[in-house]
């Protein structure tokens, strides 16, 4: 049976645009509470640190390996926008500080181009370096290739800001 064909949300009613928006987001699974594991401090941390394998250090660049599992897997099977934004992060953060040294830092911005998909099982080589280091600003990009292909996938580039330090 062929799916039904789109209606403009123009000529809905409001009462029915409502609905059709809250089936949309049921359908994501966004009405499904979160497991007791998603409730701990930092447990956003743990999750990206867990996916994260074989990392090799230098001080302007930062090189890991990803290996796709379901938890990171959106409704197509592939790796999920957030997952790469929060690995992209990561890793940003660890190469800024190899070149910057343990000082107070922030993601100040953060963008990503996704190229193509990270299929389920797969391996992903993630490798952060360093674009330019200033007094106060440190530049990132983390580029994401499959293991087996060396398909670039997504990439990001992302810019932290050094805390100043109060003199007293």
């Amino acid at each position: 049976m062929p799916p039904p064909p789109p209606v403009n949300p123009q000529r809905l009613s409001p009462a029915e645009f409502r609905e059709r928006t809250v089936r949309f987001f049921q359908g994501l699974g966004v009405d499904v509470p979160l497991p007791a594991s998603g409730e701990r401090l930092d447990a956003y941390g743990d999750l990206v640190r867990a996916l994260l394998s074989s990392a090799v250090v230098s001080s302007s660049r930062v090189s890991c390996t990803l290996t796709m599992s379901p938890a990171l897997a959106n409704n197509y099977n592939t790796l999920h926008g957030g997952a790469v934004a929060a690995v992209a992060e990561a890793v940003g953060m660890a190469c800024a500080r190899a070149a910057a040294g343990d000082k107070e830092m922030f993601l100040g911005e953060l963008s990503t181009a996704y190229l193509a998909a990270a299929r389920l099982d797969s391996e992903v080589d993630v490798e952060a370096q360093i674009l330019r280091k200033g007094r106060s600003v440190v530049v990132t990009t983390i580029d994401f290739t499959l293991k087996d292909t060396k398909k670039l996938c997504y990439t990001s580039r992302a810019t932290f800001y050094i805390m100043p330090v109060a003199s007293l």
